[in-house]
């Protein structure tokens, strides 16, 4: 089950900074996981919400920056904010390049530290939707036969019905059928809106007609 309310995860082998900073960040009613070590994090269960981890750079272990490796390559796209004791300007500048919100030196000031969870929280909020539209869209598409696939293809490369009709030899009458229940299972507005769904789905226009699959 999905769960709207933000949740920081703190990651931070230091008993007595995870406390400070879950104090901190429950002060503005935020909900906090905290970790001491990045395998407690993996081992954890954690609920389904958006949220951001914060991370000092230097835990026993697997290395802040690897942690952040590892987030990628196992599609966990929670943004990370790095903190650390120990200003280091090519690590900073590497965990920037590799996606992260901000790269805090400690002692912390509470205004950064909250304004980068809030924009780590946003960020995140913003690529479930993503994910939650791609999936809908991707299921709205499943739901095409193999002609209407087709024929999307063509009407989104912005073939009028008449031109569907002759490359794919139907009658233009059947190209409207097909076109207004392809505008009907993909929820789309327009044929505009319909490209774009096209974009994000992947499926591209129609340069030539293709082998003709069954009705």
């Amino acid at each position: 089950m999905s769960i709207e309310q933000p949740v920081v995860f703190v990651i931070d082998d230091d008993a007595s900074a995870r406390e400070g900073l879950e104090d901190l960040l429950q002060s503005v009613g935020l909900s906090v996981m905290s970790f001491g070590s990045a395998q407690e994090f993996f081992e954890s269960q954690r609920p389904d919400a958006p949220g951001c981890i914060v991370l000092d750079v230097r835990l026993p272990g697997t290395s802040g920056l690897e942690f952040q490796n590892v987030l990628i390559e196992a599609d966990i796209g929670l943004p990370v904010i790095f903190i650390t004791g120990h200003g280091d300007i090519p690590m900073s500048v590497m965990a920037m390049k590799s996606g992260a919100i901000d790269f805090l030196t400690k002692p912390i000031r509470e205004s950064s530290l909250l304004d980068a969870v809030n924009a780590g929280i946003q960020r995140d909020r913003a690529r479930r939707q993503e994910v939650k539209l791609a999936s809908e869209l991707q299921q709205r598409y499943q739901l095409l036969t193999p002609r209407e696939r087709e024929v999307f293809t063509l009407i989104v490369s912005g073939r009028p019905n008449k031109q569907i009709a002759t490359e794919i030899e139907l009658d233009e009458s059947t190209v409207k059928v097909h076109r207004s229940k392809i505008i009907k299972k993909m929820m789309a507005t327009s044929i505009v809106d319909l490209a774009r769904m096209a974009d994000r789905l992947g499926v591209h226009a129609a340069i030539s007609a293709r082998s003709k699959p069954k009705d």
